[in-house]
């Protein structure tokens, strides 16, 4: 078995981890861009309010920042897998920091203000995808998981720090937090410039296409692969829970305001219980358990994300709701990390960018889709009713899911093709054939996955 697919007795190291010099590199300007990235939101949204008045201005300068993934991510991460990954994270960074700088520029109009921020965040999406298709060159194994981990959990502590620090800066000049963006940015680019040495950008199987025909066989491949098709179901499904109490968080904490409750204090509880109870999961799971307990432990903690929820059925106070939540977020921080590892694993090296970009899509649109519509039957029911119904509901779901999850015998499989696949681009076009001959990709499963059961 290879070294990629072989599970060893004990987890990898934080040591083993850190080891790898570009890793470092890329680990460092990951977390000034998300340090970055949210000190800036904390400070667009005051900005934003405080030249327009308008909470619904305010709250477009927040979700802004979703836009590209909803209107495009897919064919934006495309774009990760034509370029070597190190030059589309560099332009990516260079392209944002003159843009957030602009923000700063004082007495900007409300819609200029908008236009430069989402051009701002169009670069979000290629550079995510170039990061993510990355990782698996700098890291193997269960290397790679226990990063995945690590990044997880260390997203979550930048929002709350990048919010918290944020926030407070805003209230004293909204500019300084953007120009400390903008510096993110350019710090980061010279980091990963110098830091991570280049690779060339691999040709992907079939030759180089239309932008639009390729983003297309990143959908082919993810959905038409049955390992990586339940990889995305179960990732998609587990979001739409976890989620939940934090994007009704302002509404429930109303609702407690009535029995006395403090409702400022009662929403920030529970909108940081989630990304704390993740914080929590990713370390100790992705850590502190066997790689083969990991993989085992994917069923139960699918099914425990949204059954933790079901409790606020019986309307408990903000203290048990957060705990709730917590709990949620500890469970998807234990599922992510080992569904993450596998899927990248599982892609061949030129389609990685791009079916990252599906995935991360999905999670965008399904948890806006949770939050949605959590949120109009809340206008009709009460909160703990919706909340506890929805979870219940996810219950039946996430079993139905965890019953038809791929044995481990057909990842080991899966990611094995996927190497072959990466080291012999030839290998799925044939003899005598060049790649700008062949018919579209394939979407059907490679030979080596055969009898695997579609989720």
């Amino acid at each position: 078995m290879s070294k990629e697919t072989h599970t060893p007795e004990r987890p990898a190291t934080f040591r083993e981890v850190f080891a790898q010099r570009e890793y470092r590199a890329v680990f460092a300007a990951t977390v000034l861009t998300w340090t970055g990235d949210y000190l800036a939101k904390a400070a667009v949204t005051l900005l934003v309010y405080q030249q327009s008045e308008s909470v619904a201005l305010s709250a477009a300068a927040f979700a802004i920042s979703y836009l590209p993934w909803l209107i495009g991510g897919p064919l934006l991460t495309t774009l990760a897998d034509r370029y070597p990954y190190r030059t589309v994270m560099v332009i990516c960074d260079l392209v944002r920091l003159p843009l957030y700088a602009a923000i700063a520029i004082d007495g900007l109009d409300t819609p200029v203000i908008l236009a430069l921020l989402f051009a701002a965040t169009l670069a979000n999406p290629p550079s995510q995808a170039a990061r993510s298709a990355m990782l698996p060159l700098l890291l193997s194994g269960d290397r790679l998981v226990v990063a995945l981990s690590l990044h997880g959990s260390t997203a979550q502590a930048a929002q709350v720090f990048g919010y918290a620090v944020g926030a407070g800066i805003a209230l004293y000049s909204p500019a300084l937090a953007l120009l400390l963006n903008a510096a993110a940015f350019g710090l980061s680019a010279t980091i990963l410039w110098f830091g991570v040495r280049h690779r060339p950008a691999v040709p992907p199987e079939q030759g180089r296409r239309n932008l639009l025909r390729e983003t297309g066989a990143g959908f082919a491949l993810v959905f038409g692969t049955p390992v990586l098709r339940a990889i995305a179901i179960m990732v998609f499904c587990a979001m739409l829970f976890a989620i939940v109490p934090e994007g009704l968080a302002a509404a429930w904490a109303t609702e407690f305001a009535g029995s006395g409750a403090d409702r400022s204090a009662t929403q920030a509880l529970i909108m940081i219980a989630a990304p704390a109870g993740f914080i929590l999961g990713g370390l100790l799971v992705g850590r502190g358990l066997r790689p083969e307990l990991r993989r085992s432990l994917v069923r139960p903690f699918a099914v425990l994300a949204p059954l933790a929820l079901v409790p606020a059925l019986f309307d408990p106070p903000p203290v048990v709701v957060a705990l709730l939540a917590a709990v949620a977020g500890f469970a998807v921080a234990g599922l992510m990390p080992v569904t993450n590892g596998l899927f990248v694993l599982a892609l061949p090296h030129g389609y990685r960018a791009r079916a990252n970009g599906v995935m991360n899509t999905g999670v965008q649109v399904t948890q806006g889709v949770a939050v949605l519509a959590t949120g109009l039957l809340a206008e009709r029911f009460t909160i703990p009713r919706v909340v506890g119904l929805w979870s219940a509901a996810g219950v039946l779901l996430m079993l139905l899911l965890a019953l038809r999850w791929p044995q481990a015998e057909r990842f080991d499989a899966a990611i094995a093709e996927a190497r072959r696949r990466s080291a012999d681009p030839q290998a799925a076009v044939g003899p005598g054939k060049r790649p700008a001959e062949t018919s579209p990709p394939n979407p059907r499963p490679p030979s080596s996955e055969a009898g695997i059961g579609a989720v």
